[in-house]
Parts: C-alpha cells; structure tokens; sequence
C-alpha cells in the first residue's frame, strides 16, 4: 500500500460514460476523455484508488455476473495501459427496495474498504456524479468532490452539501493533487 492516501471513486458516469439501461457488457463500457489520464495522476501522485459501485443491474437479471466481472477486467486493462493502478473494486449488486447497508448513499462500501485497507475515511476523498455518492461519502465522513460528467448536473442543480464541482475526473483529480 502507498502512502496514507485514499480515494474512493464511482465507476459509471465517473469513469466510463454511464447508460439509463446499464452497463451489460464490455462492449458497452467506454472511458470518459481524461478519466484514464486522472487515473494515473492519481496513482503517479501516492494515492490508493479504490472504485465502490451500485450494479443493481446484476440483482435485476439485466446484467451477468461473469459480464460484470469482464467489464471490469476490461475497464483495469485499460487503467493499466494507461499507467494507473486501482488497490480494489467493490460492489453493491442489491435493488433500490432492499436497503442493503453496502448500496450507496448507505456507507457499508466505504467502510468496508477503510477497514480492509486500514485508513481513516476522514483523510479520504470521495469522487461521484449522483447525490447518492455525496451522501455516501458526506455520511462516511469522507471528503466529498462531484463531477459534472454521468448524473452531475443533478448534484449542480441541488449542492445541498456546497460540494466542489468539477467538470470530470480530470479536472477533479488536478484539484486533489
């Protein structure tokens, strides 16, 4: 593990571009200009990269678990390629309606890394696009920072928590470093 350093980031529409019908298959996943680039500013800069993720695309039968996991190796793939490194992935696959303690804006994922990672989510940031990333991280205690790319422009419309606002990763990830 690097130096003290953490970061929590949220996969679609921070990462890759984000699709009201899912994300099914690698072929649907496309990295969003700079995300890639923020990445490894990121990792080139000391810091551990961790992506927390609701896919309740798998608990709805809309998305194959082994699809889930091949986007994922896609979506390393090309971090690697592009000099960055991720410390862990985690996921929360439950519906809306079960209320399940890990699916964001609950903070099971963010606890569940502070622990297995051994750091303190007060010297974490945490970058999303959806109020339900926000609210996450705001309720975890992390340092919580919007992009504007994916759901963003909700969180623009409705700052309730006068988070900082970024146009995408990059630009956020230049503000952290």
């Amino acid at each position: 593990m690097k130096l003290n350093r953490h970061i929590i980031i949220d996969r679609d529409g921070v990462i890759n571009h984000d699709s009201e019908s899912y994300i099914k298959n690698p072929n649907e996943w496309n990295a969003i200009d700079g995300s890639l680039e923020a990445i490894k500013l990121l990792t080139d800069s000391n810091f551990n990269i961790y992506i927390a993720t609701n896919q309740s695309g798998i608990n709805r039968g809309l998305i194959k678990y082994s699809d889930f996991v091949d986007i994922n190796v896609k979506m390393l793939n090309a971090i690697s390629t592009a000099g960055g490194e991720i410390a862990a992935i985690t996921y929360c696959p439950s519906h809306p309606d079960e209320n399940s303690p890990n699916r964001k804006p609950n903070t099971g994922m963010f606890t569940n890394l502070a622990s297995r990672f051994n750091f303190n989510l007060k010297d974490c940031y945490s970058i999303g696009d959806s109020p339900r990333d926000i609210e996450a991280s705001v309720n975890s205690g992390c340092q919580p920072i919007a992009v504007k790319t994916g759901n963003g422009k909700l969180i623009e419309k409705n700052n309730t928590h006068k988070v900082k606002i970024f146009d995408n990763l990059l630009a956020a990830a230049k503000y952290i470093i």
